[in-house]
């Protein structure tokens, strides 16, 4: 059988009541913290920085998955590691030395990820893909909440499963933007392991419930 990791992104919650807001994800069969570090020059957006994230880890019962939107990733590895990040995601136009970039991550104790935009190759991940735990493909430009899907994006899914599966690679797949109930089986079909979620979760009525019909929608 199998279970989507279901990864509500914190980006979209209500800052005002943002415990509330984490406690729902505790209390809920959502299974990681999905949080957007964003800079303002890499990505068009400033989201939130260290303090935020520390309270939220504060809070959080879960693992806690930072895709970090930001130029010069390598100054922050350290400070992600100690705020208690799980998953550390960097994105391959960010890193010159992106080799580098994975080993100082793992020596901080933390899983790696890397996220591509939606117009980048998958092939360019074919030398690393072995040091990567996860990959991160973004199914809306980075930098807002509430976009689009980009339809492409099984076509990026399939590519890069296959490509795990030819290089023997241990590495998962997530995806970032625009997942809905629409579209969600369909990814996971394609490969995907984990699906973040950020409006659909957060605007919906009910949004315990709503990351439950998302659960047992990619459980199969």
């Amino acid at each position: 059988m199998k279970k989507t990791i279901i990864a509500p992104s914190v980006l979209a919650a209500d800052f005002a009541n943002l415990q509330r807001d984490i406690e729902m994800i505790n209390n809920s069969e959502a299974d990681w913290f999905h949080i957007d570090i964003m800079d303002g020059v890499f990505v068009p957006n400033i989201s939130f920085g260290m303090p935020v994230l520390a309270a939220i880890a504060k809070h959080a019962k879960k693992t806690i998955d930072v895709h970090l939107m930001i130029v010069d990733p390598d100054r922050y590895i350290k400070t992600f590691a100690d705020l208690g990040t799980s998953i550390l995601s960097v994105h391959y136009e960010a890193c010159p030395h992106l080799h580098r970039t994975l080993q100082a991550i793992k020596a901080e104790g933390m899983k790696v990820g890397v996220a591509i935009n939606p117009h980048t190759n998958i092939d360019l991940l074919e030398d690393v893909i072995k040091d990567i735990d996860m990959v991160c493909i973004m199914s809306v430009n980075p930098g807002f909440g509430g976009q689009s899907f980009i339809e492409n994006t099984y076509l990026k899914v399939r590519k890069l499963k296959n490509l795990i599966t030819r290089k023997e690679a241990a590495t998962i797949i997530e995806i970032d933007g625009g997942v809905t109930n629409k579209n969600a089986k369909q990814l996971v079909e394609a490969g995907a392991d984990v699906l973040v979620a950020g409006s659909f979760i957060f605007k919906a009525e009910n949004p315990i419930e709503t990351i439950t019909d998302l659960k047992k929608l990619t459980t199969f």
